[in-house]
Formats: C-alpha cells, sequence, structure tokens
C-alpha cells in the first residue's frame, strides 16, 4: 500500500488488536506515522517496519557488528536507483507516491535503518536537492558523529548502486554485497514480529522507530522544494 494509505489503516488494524508488519516508510506525514506509533501503544500490540537491510542476511549481522565496534567518526550512505530508465521493466516504476515524493522517501528510509542504530539518532539535519529526484542530506547523530548520504530514483541506469561505509577509530567498514533474496528478509521480518508478538519485546525496528523515520525525512523535506524543481 502507499504510505499515506497504510498508515490510517494500520491504526484501525492496531485499534483492533492486530500486530503490524509495515512497509517503509510508515506514512510520509509524521501526524500519520504518530497516529500509528500511539494506535500500536494503546493496544499494546507488537510491530515490525520492513526496513530490508535490517533482516537480509549479511547486512543485519554487519550493521550489529558496526554497533558492537564503536568509535565511528563518520559515515558515507548513497543509495541510487534507476526505477524510470528506459526498458527497466521495474515493477516499482508505476508507483504514483514514488514519482510524487522522489528517492527521499523511498530510498532514505532505509539508509536511516542502517546509520541510526550505528550512529545513534539524528539531531541535525541539512538537506539539498541534486539532479532529478536526488537529495543529498548532512546529518549529525548523538554520538557526535557525522553521516552524508544521496538518495534517487531517476539516477542513470549506469550510476545505479548503494553504497553504506563507516569511517572512524577502528578503521574502514563497507556494507557488504547483499546476501539472500528480499523474500527471505521479508520471512526473517515476519519472524521478527511473531517473537516480539509471543514474547512483548518490542523490536528494534518497530512502528515507533518507523516513525522517528517520518520525522527526520519529513525535517529534510521541509528544507527542500517540490521534486523536479
Amino acid at each position: 500500500l502507499p504510505p499515506d494509505v497504510q498508515a490510517p489503516l494500520a491504526a484501525r488494524a492496531a485499534a483492533a488488536g492486530c500486530h503490524l508488519l509495515l512497509d517503509k516508510p510508515v506514512a510520509t506525514t509524521v501526524a500519520g506515522a504518530r497516529e500509528v506509533a500511539e494506535a500500536a501503544a494503546r493496544a499494546q500490540v507488537a510491530s515490525v517496519v520492513f526496513c530490508t537491510l535490517r533482516f537480509a542476511a549479511g547486512s543485519a549481522d554487519w550493521i550489529a557488528a558496526q554497533v558492537a565496534t564503536g568509535g565511528w567518526f563518520t559515515a558515507r550512505a548513497q543509495w541510487l536507483a534507476a526505477l524510470y530508465a528506459p526498458g527497466g521493466g521495474n515493477a516499482f516504476a508505476a508507483s504514483p507516491w514514488r514519482r510524487e515524493k522522489g528517492g527521499l522517501w523511498d530510498c532514505g528510509p532505509h539508509a536511516l535503518s542502517v546509520l541510526i542504530p550505528v550512529l545513534g539518532d539524528v539531531t541535525e539535519v541539512v538537506a539539498a536537492r541534486g539532479p532529478a529526484d536526488a537529495t543529498h542530506l548532512l546529518l549529525r547523530h548523538a554520538s557526535g558523529a557525522s553521516s552524508t548520504l544521496t538518495l534517487a530514483l531517476d539516477a542513470p541506469q549506469a550510476a545505479a548502486g548503494t553504497e553504506v561505509e563507516f569511517r572512524g577509530e577502528h578503521g574502514v567498514s563497507a556494507l557488504p554485497e547483499r546476501g539472500g533474496s528480499a523474500q527471505d528478509a521479508f520471512r526473517a521480518a515476519v519472524d521478527a514480529l511473531i517473537t516480539a508478538a509471543r514474547t512483548g519485546v518490542a523490536h528494534p525496528c518497530d512502528v515507533r522507530f518507523g516513525l522517528r523515520l517520518t520525522e527526520v525525512l519529513a525535517q529534510a523535506e521541509a528544507q527542500l522544494g517540490p521534486v523536479g524543481a
């Protein structure tokens, strides 16, 4: 579902006592995401937001290892997709909300879901438009580290790719090539939701984290003009 259709339906589902497996972003407005988070809290239901790298084989363990290592000075994330390249045939290219919101809202949650667990919450945001739908973010984190993000759905096909790199007192660590399929990652997210529902222990990538992603992205969006302006 588009995020701003997902949000009110998820709030109704939580009120009915249903546990929530949500796509990212939870919503593209803070009010919409907060409504879901508050509904889940009132109903005491479990939730998981499916940020792929938090559940994919290889990347999930790598993120945990960077958290354990610590001492990071800065990080860089580039999330460039060629969604609209001629002959690409990507099913997501027909998504109206992606056309409207661009890489900030589609790629941004993925990048933030890696950076925030390692560097801490975002305390400052500076945003600027690049070519096409590209967005550049400069973030400061609670740990004192900084990060830069470049996000786009409409990059040239030859430029597409995903990179995340941390640099700090222990050296440089780069996101490994993605292991496993998106389907396997989704199964892991379902398992995480079942575990949270059974144990009552919230998953780190729950709806409250999804709300925080929306807050950061909305703060960035407020500094920008419309996509393509």
